[in-house]
């Protein structure tokens, strides 16, 4: 999670919001200033998503995002479950922008399966193995690091502000690629370059991922105009500060491990 607090995951457990959720603020941390003054007391640089718009984003039950990665898994964060083996706690929102629609789809989880030597750096990546498949477009993932830059989209249902309560509405926001030498600059060895992959406004700030997002997807358009996912929510310090840029489980470094994984679920 981005609080106050440094270098802390962006998932939200319940009572810990503060303390290790990262999730996915899509638009501002912070209240900004305008040009004349006024303040924008919601997302800065995010809106909401259409319906329909990223089809393959799923609600975690424990407060965390993720993508599919077929009809019936989940690619999410390592650091939003607590280990591998068998697991119907977990419920998957999935098929709505708001959650709160009576055509949202909700599907129990039966498995988890948490990257092998995971220890809380790097990575930082879990597939979900869902009860029954879901009737909606999956989000294929990058093998190689072709389009580890540009800028990336980001999307969940976390807070729009550091410390802020999470969203019912899905949000999006876009954040440009920063090189592995000016992430290690904010955040020093936390960084574990290769592993992870930075993203945001370092010069304003504004723009990010939020407690309530971890596990969620960093995503761009490859170059047949498909989404391609290349990061995971994983951490950061604060939410959307100058400086201080989001970071990302480098999806291309875990690819292989990820497809592996999957058939290990049956996926």
């Amino acid at each position: 999670m981005r609080s106050s607090l440094k270098h802390l995951k962006r998932s939200t457990a319940a009572g810990a919001v503060a303390l290790a959720a990262l999730s996915l603020q899509p638009a501002a941390a912070h209240a900004a200033s305008a040009p004349g003054g006024s303040t924008h007391p919601h997302v800065v640089g995010g809106t909401r998503a259409g319906q329909g718009e990223f089809p393959f984003m799923v609600r975690l039950s424990m407060g965390c995002g993720g993508a599919l990665y077929t009809k019936d898994i989940v690619l999410t964060a390592a650091h939003c479950v607590d280990r591998s083996g068998p697991d119907t706690s977990i419920t998957a929102t999935a098929g709505a922008v708001d959650l709160e629609d009576a055509a949202a789809v909700k599907v129990n989880s039966t498995q988890v399966l948490q990257a092998p030597g995971y220890n809380g750096k790097g990575k930082d990546w879990a597939l979900i193995k869902l009860a029954k498949p879901l009737d909606q477009p999956t989000l294929k993932i990058a093998e190689n690091d072709t389009f580890n830059k540009g800028d990336f989209t980001i999307a969940g249902w976390g807070a729009d502000k550091e410390g802020g309560d999470q969203q019912r509405y899905l949000l999006k926001a876009t954040v440009p690629f920063v090189d592995d030498a000016t992430c290690q600059k904010a955040y020093g060895d936390s960084l574990t370059p290769g592993e992870e992959i930075c993203a945001g406004k370092l010069d304003t700030g504004g723009t990010d991922t939020c407690q309530g997002d971890s596990g969620g997807p960093m995503f761009r358009k490859d170059d047949g105009g498909q989404w391609l996912q290349v990061g995971i929510v994983s951490w950061g310090e604060g939410c959307a500060r100058p400086g201080k840029p989001g970071v990302y489980t480098e999806v291309s470094t875990f690819a292989a491990d990820i497809k592996k994984a999957a058939g290990q679920l049956g996926g």
